[in-house]
């Protein structure tokens, strides 16, 4: 069974960093795409990023680029995300997502394909 559980969300005020990680077992973790969402109060859900492990490449919403970063540490089964330069807007909870594909890209606000997800941990920035 899948299983992704995410923590590192606090309150920071605006131009603020943190870093959430996502802990995953379950599943062999270097053969999963691994990817972030987020959803904030009253919006749909939004792809945040995303990392293939067939090749490592990592994708990003158009919203976090250049201010976010995903990693992963295979050795601890842990993916994490690195949010630089936090505005309001980045309030939100955010997820850990994984899926047997081996691949993911995200468009249009969203990240694919992810068919497992973990508990969220909730990220404050204040103005």
């Amino acid at each position: 069974e899948v299983q992704l559980q995410a923590s590192g969300g606090g309150l920071v005020q605006a131009g603020g960093s943190l870093r959430l990680s996502c802990v995953a077992s379950g599943f062999t973790f270097g053969r999963y795409a691994i990817g972030w969402f987020r959803q904030a109060p009253g919006k749909e859900r939004e792809g945040v990023s995303c990392i293939s492990s067939r090749d490592g490449m990592k994708y990003y919403g158009d919203s976090v680029a250049r201010r976010f970063t995903i990693s992963v540490d295979p050795g601890k089964n842990t993916v994490y995300l690195q949010m630089n330069s936090l505005r309001p807007g980045d309030t939100a909870v955010y997820y850990c997502a994984a899926d047997a594909s081996d691949v993911c890209y995200c468009s249009g606000g969203a990240c694919y394909p992810f068919g497992s997800w973990g508990r969220g941990t909730l990220v404050t920035v204040s103005s």
